[in-house]
């Protein structure tokens, strides 16, 4: 391969319509309340969620999709993180709850939800098929199939949203964790996706048959170097992504641990003149 390709393949007019749509629905009919019961989702919910939709279309549908695929497996890996690592999050953060309550009446959806989003099953399932999917086997074969592939990557994106929902869980009845666990659950993640970014990270030869034998007319690095920095990008963006989101969860536990401190701090201070006054009306 020595030729890019022309703008349909660089960029996905088809996705973009969808992702259009999607955001046009979300806006007329989701973020500014159902009207009766449920308030306009928030500014910042809104921002979050349309983040998300476009950062699923650059990961999926723009150059680096097509480049990724075919060119360099470091850009591989830069969408791999985009789409598992931060699209979920931005999407389960803009997603408002009475929306959520609304799906769970389906009980299809309910049970799937229900099922799929305990957190052992999350942690352990996305992160399993994360790391075999990295397998030189599997990934070879995987490139060289495009319907496996679409239907592998489908099945990675809802495990991967699946894996966020513990942490950024729109509904109060299926938060199954406290922040101090929902921080042990971030730290899991970490730690079992470590060793599919060491075994590229350290790799001495290339793994992947599919990136070897490429002509890339635009790329200054060998293809080992180009495997080792798709590794890195992993690594650096996996703990930028986990490293975040500790930080928010204990910062929201600390605010909310001095909140209820200060609440009791004057609730005592409103008891002791009580008591004070009691006294000398007894008197």
């Amino acid at each position: 391969m020595s030729q890019i390709g022309g703008f349909f393949e660089l960029w996905s007019p088809v996705l973009l319509l969808v992702i259009v749509v999607v955001g046009y629905v979300y806006r007329r009919f989701v973020a500014m309340g159902n009207g009766r019961t449920a308030e306009p989702v928030s500014v910042s919910k809104q921002a979050s969620f349309f983040i998300g939709l476009a950062l699923f279309y650059i990961g999926q549908g723009s150059p680096i999709n097509y480049i990724g695929h075919h060119y360099l497996f470091s850009m591989h890996m830069l969408q791999q993180t985009i789409l598992y690592l931060i699209v979920p999050i931005c999407i389960w953060v803009g997603t408002p709850e009475w929306i959520m309550r609304s799906f769970m009446k389906n009980i299809v959806f309910r049970v799937i939800l229900t099922f799929f989003t305990r957190p052992l099953i999350a942690l352990f399932l996305f992160n399993m098929l994360f790391s075999i999917y990295h397998m030189p086997l599997i990934m070879d074969y995987l490139m060289k199939n495009d319907l496996s592939l679409f239907g592998y990557h489908t099945v990675l994106l809802f495990t991967a949203f699946m894996m966020w929902f513990p942490v950024f869980c729109p509904l109060p009845e299926l938060n199954r964790l406290n922040d101090l666990k929902k921080m042990a659950y971030i730290f899991g993640n970490g730690i079992l996706l470590t060793p599919a970014c060491a075994l590229i990270i350290f790799a001495d030869t290339v793994i992947y048959d599919m990136y070897a034998n490429v002509t890339v007319p635009f790329n200054h690095l060998s293809t080992l170097d180009d495997q080792q920095l798709g590794g890195v990008l992993m690594k650096i963006i996996q703990e930028v992504v986990y490293g975040a989101t500790l930080a928010y969860i204990f910062f929201r536990w600390y605010r909310r641990e001095r909140r209820e401190e200060d609440d009791v701090e004057l609730l005592e201070t409103q008891e002791i003149p009580n008591n004070h006054g009691g006294n000398w009306n007894h008197a």
